[in-house]
């Protein structure tokens, strides 16, 4: 099997309503879809991030693609340690891990696709075999004010999720607000979870975790830049609260100096951070050998990169039990099936060849004259 054609296509899905963090406002997905054609006629698809410009990351990825062409799709990890060479580091310009993973995670996991079909198994079958038939998530409450966020965080528990997960950092008056409304709404049994994305300095997060706790808070992600390791280390060494590092992790080798800092009681982490499944697995590994749990990370996706993430952490033992979950946010996605409206807070592990999708192309057209 030889691969014959790369191509790359924007998309733009957009979102049910703006997405409010800590940085700013979302309002779509923006993606490029790749799809990798074969000699045999098997065909595969990824995504990549398309942010900051999707023009750009295209091209970075058509370029990738040139080492590509005429190589077995089953060479994954050998094609994409040549493009990330040839890309960011053979000039001398520059090493760039986590951004190169952004730009390359979407035609890892087309590849992966292709690999399963290929042979007709899903690709958990691939990676080893499933430890699990399920993966759970947390409900991802969003809104503006307090009273838009509790009220959403409310509609998710009538879905079945055990965990609500909201976004902080906005404000210390209005967090504090937020989490208060949300903890009324959503009761005081209900697991509850936030995340601060790099907003606070160490002083900060330590004044800001101790007022959060009397809300039952049980987990603070990424409270301290991503630039500074030792300061999630010193928030975590004094918390009364789990902290969770997100940002601070892209590569397996940050996984394993955030270990060694003790920086973390929870991994959180996705297949665009580390480029794809082999490395996101690779960074699992890690951190079960620590005895760490790893949490799957989202950011502005559709469909496919739900579904690879099934068949990835399908294969990790420890998967954490709430997990972020992003479709439902899209207006529409991309996918004909498999159907991933959350049941009871879940999702099956797709057993479908690939990655398990199949693509509503009518949906995909609309997508691409979105991003245009």
């Amino acid at each position: 099997m030889k691969i014959t054609q790369i191509t790359t296509t924007p998309l733009c899905v957009p979102y049910t309503k703006p997405y409010h963090w800590a940085q700013g406002v979302i309002t779509d997905a923006t993606v490029i879809l790749v799809k990798v054609e074969t000699d045999t006629g098997h065909i595969g698809y990824g995504e990549s991030i398309g942010t900051p410009d999707t023009a750009a990351i295209a091209r970075l990825i058509d370029r990738a693609a040139k080492y590509c062409i005429g190589r077995d799709p089953f060479d994954n990890a050998g094609l994409m340690a040549t493009a990330y060479h040839a890309l960011f580091q053979a000039l001398a310009t520059c090493s760039a891990p986590r951004f190169g993973a952004q730009v390359l995670a979407g035609l890892e996991m087309a590849l992966w696709d292709v690999m399963g079909k290929a042979v007709g198994r899903p690709v958990h079958q691939l990676l080893g075999g499933a430890v699990r038939d399920h993966i759970r998530y947390f409900g991802f409450a969003m809104g503006e004010t307090p009273a838009e966020v509790a009220a959403d965080a409310a509609a998710l528990i009538q879905t079945g999720v055990e965990t609500i997960y909201i976004k902080v950092g906005r404000g210390d008056p209005l967090d504090l607000e937020t989490v208060a409304a949300v903890r009324e709404a959503i009761g005081p049994k209900t697991r509850l979870r936030v995340d601060a994305n790099e907003k606070w300095t160490p002083v900060r997060a330590r004044r800001m975790i101790a007022e959060l706790a009397q809300f039952g808070v049980e987990m603070v992600e990424q409270p301290t830049p991503s630039d500074s390791l030792a300061a999630l280390a010193l928030v975590r060494a004094a918390s009364p609260v789990a902290i969770g590092a997100d940002q601070v992790n892209f590569t397996p080798e940050d996984v394993a100096r955030t270990l060694a800092a003790d920086a973390a009681d929870l991994i959180v982490l996705g297949l665009h951070e580390t480029g794809g499944i082999t490395r996101f697995i690779k960074a699992g590994r890690i951190a079960e050998a620590a005895g760490v749990d790893v949490c799957i990370h989202g950011l502005y996706e559709t469909g496919i990169t739900t579904c690879a993430a099934l068949q990835a952490g399908a294969v990790l033992p420890n998967l954490d039990d709430a997990n972020q979950y992003m479709n439902h946010f899209l207006a529409w996605d991309i996918l004909a099936e498999p159907n991933l409206i959350l049941r009871d807070g879940q999702l099956p592990i797709t057993l479908a060849p690939g990655l398990g999708f199949e693509l509503d192309m009518d949906k995909v057209a609309e997508a691409a004259a979105r991003a245009r």
